[in-house]
């Protein structure tokens, strides 16, 4: 393997063959199309006469002529799914990579030596043998989250507090995140830091998934989540407070609001994200903090014992009297170590 071309052939599985010229004749659809397509997916413009494009790429841009054609859809639906598309894959692709090539280096490379030519050659052969059996599993996970999705949209239709026609809907928010995090990846080594990072995403996004909610995002030292209700926030905040203490891992606080949010590319803004991140900051390590609406929803239950703090400025918020979260004294777990 000699030069970035060839990585780029092997991983594609083809060769690049045709430049954006040669993309519009085959494909059909028109070459400014395509290259707002080309940059919405991230990717950095091409040179006219540059040769980037594969026999794939030509198909799939005849597909999305063919999907233009379509009276639902229109080129800047395409260019805005093509957007979310691309920061996802993004994403998706560095973190599959980095964890591919951290168990290459395993395998192939001897602990305290560099990975020289013949170990990258191998590394990049097995990537690109392995690479169909990955697509088939992104492929079903992409149909099993599509289907969730379609679920969700279907609910929210006959959900009087949800609107399909301008993204928004009630729902629960929390912020997760580890305290002192700057500290701890000052003290903490490469290896040590993505580890710690690695055992905090993980954590999470298990206990959300258990109890009906769903990862937003994830930052590294913190995880934004949506909840179907205030009481299955609550459960999320104060599992994830009992599995850091449990797991012997560094302190852990929790912000929790509700209220109508705006939904956009599979994220959520408005001011119920802003008041329970700016409710982790405030909060005491290994506490969960509610904002007032939540906690009168939690009140209501019963189920949880809440105790009204001291009004505190949040910043871009104003004023708020917080509600610490706990459950009663009978129901808190032993929290053992395994």
């Amino acid at each position: 393997m000699t030069d970035a071309r060839e990585v780029e052939e092997l991983l594609l599985g083809e060769p690049l063959a045709h430049t954006m010229t040669d993309m519009e004749e085959l494909s059909g659809l028109d070459a400014e199309i395509g290259l707002r397509l080309w940059s919405a997916l991230g990717f950095p413009t091409p040179a006219p006469d540059e040769i980037a494009f594969t026999e794939e790429d030509v198909i799939a841009l005849g597909q999305i002529r063919a999907l233009l054609d379509h009276p639902y859809v229109d080129e800047e639906m395409v260019l805005r799914v093509a957007r979310g598309v691309g920061q996802a894959m993004n994403r998706l692709a560095s973190r599959v990579a980095e964890l591919w090539l951290e168990r290459l280096a395993e395998q192939l490379v001897k602990p305290g030596e560099a990975a020289d030519e013949d170990a990258v050659v191998a590394a990049l052969t097995a990537s690109a043998e392995l690479r169909p059996k990955f697509e088939r599993l992104l492929l079903r996970a992409w149909r099993r989250q599509l289907s969730a999705a379609g679920v969700r949209a279907f609910g929210a239709a006959a959900d009087a507090t949800a609107d399909a026609g301008t993204g928004t809907a009630q729902v629960s928010v929390g912020f997760a995140d580890i305290v002192s995090f700057t500290r701890l990846s000052r003290r903490l080594g490469p290896s040590g830091l993505a580890s710690l990072v690695d055992r905090f995403e993980t954590g999470t996004a298990t206990i959300i998934a258990e109890e009906g909610g769903r990862v937003i995002k994830t930052l590294g030292d913190e995880v934004l989540f949506t909840a179907p209700t205030a009481e299955a926030a609550a459960e999320i905040g104060l599992r994830i407070s009992d599995w850091s203490a449990a797991e012997d891992f560094p302190d852990t606080r929790v912000g929790l609001a509700s209220g109508e949010v705006i939904l956009r590319l599979g994220d959520v803004f408005g001011t119920p994200v802003n008041l329970a991140a700016r409710l982790t900051s405030a909060a005491r390590p290994g506490t969960v903090l509610a904002a007032p609406d939540l906690a009168a929803e939690l009140s209501a239950t019963g189920n949880y014992a809440l105790r009204k703090l001291g009004s505190r400025p949040l910043q871009g918020i104003g004023k708020v009297r917080p509600y610490l979260v706990r459950r009663h004294s009978s129901d808190r777990p032993q929290l053992t170590s395994t």
